[in-house]
């Protein structure tokens, strides 16, 4: 037995440095009502379904908190749909420029082609979100044989009914076969949800939070520090292991091969 399949998140993991694109969309959003939110509260809930994201954000006692002081009163579901309503097309409006694939994935994607592994993918946008990334991926390199959006389902991450769907597209069985690649807690937990193996990635990832310029000119023991903090969060979410960047996932497939023989 060995590993057949490997299912990888989208913006942070693939594309999207730093998976900025959400990010920066859900802060303009909510600044449109007078809430400032921080780069770090933006991206808590980050590889949740979107609309989901949008609930946990207005869930944070220190988001309702201001939401109280703005309203007199404390956000609804109401207020989670119009302001979803107000981020889609925010969203939408930039969506394709962030499309562009992180380091070493063209190159790792040609490997695990050659080893003969499947590539899905399962994300927290949606499909009419996929629908503009997926061609403008293909073009650059990158075309997963399947892609899941949340809302095809009714359920995100941490569930673990994307990576079943991939599963059941893809033809591979049993899910220990597969390898489960994200940048967030969420996706290490949607992974261990569906029995795959949780493999998180550093650099690049909403985890860490930082442009590609930024980790170039950080010193190498602040940066240091900062990707140890991610290993360490991404560990405790059940990672079964944390890699610096796609160069560390070939190796990591040949060592669960060698657990699995």
């Amino acid at each position: 037995m060995k590993i057949q399949g490997v299912i990888f998140d989208w913006a942070g993991t693939t594309i999207d440095y730093g998976c900025f694109s959400p990010v920066e969309a859900f802060i303009s959003t909510f600044k449109s009502i007078g809430i400032d939110l921080t780069f770090e509260e933006a991206r808590e809930p980050m590889g949740m379904l979107k609309i989901d994201h949008t609930r946990a954000l207005l869930e944070m006692s220190s988001v309702r908190e201001r939401f109280y002081e703005l309203f007199d009163r404390y956000p609804n579901e109401e207020d989670v749909k119009e302001l979803y309503a107000k981020f889609e097309p925010t969203l939408f409006k930039t969506l394709k420029d962030y499309v562009v694939l992180n380091p070493y994935v063209k190159e790792t994607m040609d490997k695990l082609k050659e080893m003969g592994i499947k590539i899905g993918s399962t994300t927290g946008y949606t499909k009419e979100m996929m629908d503009m990334i997926l061609p403008v991926a293909k073009e650059k390199g990158y075309n997963p044989s399947c892609c899941i959006a949340a809302d095809e389902l009714g359920y995100g991450r941490p569930y673990p009914y994307m990576m079943y769907e991939n599963a059941r597209r893809l033809n591979i069985y049993p899910n220990k076969t597969i390898v489960k690649v994200g940048d967030t807690v969420v996706d290490m937990k949607e992974g261990i949800n569906s029995g795959a193996w949780a493999v998180g990635v550093i650099l690049g990832s909403s985890e860490l939070g930082l442009t590609y310029e930024e980790v170039q000119r950080m010193s190498r023991s602040e940066l240091e520090l900062r990707m140890e903090e991610v290993r360490k969060k991404l560990y405790a979410a059940g990672a079964d292991y944390v890699i610096d960047d796609m160069r560390g996932l070939i190796p990591v497939i040949e060592d669960i091969n060698k657990k699995l023989a």
